[in-house]
């Protein structure tokens, strides 16, 4: 069975964050003490993905490549594709169509952030369906401004709604995606919004169409933050830390998952303690050697 691969979207111009990304990608800014794509990166490694391929401008690339390289010190292989220009979200499929070469993916914006304990339990659980899709739906206060499921009689997804009016329920639609190896040939024939993309909502619905699309729920007890505006990057710089610093634990810390997935051994997890001694983030990679193998990951 062919393994899944993944798929970071750190493309786009970064606009609403502006003067901050004139001159640097959004997926490239602080969120704390770490880069903001080491958080979705996270999320792919604890689904077991080890080939992934990072989407950037042509502008950007080489500085996504000084930060995160080939991937070999993870125990990972990084490919770099580079997005002309931000066509939209299912793009991003047609672009990576030769990494994937038939392989499911997993796909990831590189603005989004994903916190709690059951998290890769559900991941996993997306990860069994090696047909069709599934997209994660979370519980927010405020579903119209989000793309909405609803949902049929017994629970399961019957529609997508972009930003309703009168919202369906109260699960957003958030940018992790998982599609089986059929998704390059559906991007294609997505028809380009009146916005001029290729909307990731339509892809989705080609799935849905066919019967073929599920929904796993993100209730109490998870947090999902998109860093898109200043004041959301803010927040999630102080939720992250909060959680350092109250739990002494490292949340989107690539060494970490590395380490207990076996990608790495002691001596590699050693060598990049060594790298960052100088900050409580090193000191944490160093705890890890004498660490209990309960220690949570996130």
């Amino acid at each position: 069975m062919t393994s899944r691969k993944g798929i970071i979207l750190a493309g786009g111009s970064g606009t609403r964050l502006y003067p901050l990304t004139l001159a640097i990608s959004k997926q490239l800014m602080p969120v704390y003490d770490k880069p903001m794509i080491y958080y979705p990166l996270s999320v792919l490694m604890l689904s077991g993905i080890r080939e992934i391929a990072i989407i950037t401008t042509p502008e950007d690339q080489e500085q996504f490549v000084r930060l995160l390289g080939d991937g070999s010190q993870w125990g990972m292989a990084f490919t770099y594709i580079v997005q002309p220009s931000p066509d939209g979200l299912a793009q991003a499929y047609i672009l990576a169509e030769d990494f994937l070469d038939g392989a499911p993916s997993a796909m990831i914006l590189g603005d989004n952030i994903y916190f709690g304990h059951g998290l890769p339990e559900i991941l996993a659980k997306a990860d069994g369906r090696k047909e069709g899709g599934t997209v994660f739906g979370y519980y927010v206060a405020d579903p119209e401004r989000y793309g909405v499921v609803a949902f049929d009689g017994e629970g399961q997804v019957s529609e997508i709604i972009e930003k309703p009016e009168v919202p369906p329920s109260n699960y957003a639609v958030t940018g992790l995606y998982f599609l089986d190896g059929d998704a390059p040939r559906r991007a294609r024939e997505v028809k380009p919004s009146p916005r001029g993309e290729l909307e990731i909502v339509t892809l989705l619905e080609s799935y849905l169409r066919d019967g073929a699309l599920s929904v796993e729920r993100m209730g109490r007890g998870y947090a999902w933050l998109d860093t898109g505006t200043h004041s959301s990057l803010l927040d999630a710089g102080n939720f992250v830390r909060t959680l350092a610093v109250r739990q002494g634990m490292q949340s989107g810390c690539p060494e970490e998952i590395a380490y207990r997935q076996g990608w790495i051994d002691g001596d590699q997890l050693r060598s990049h303690a060594e790298k960052f001694k100088k900050t409580a983030y090193g000191r944490f990679l160093f705890g890890l050697l004498e660490a209990s193998p309960q220690h949570p990951v996130g």
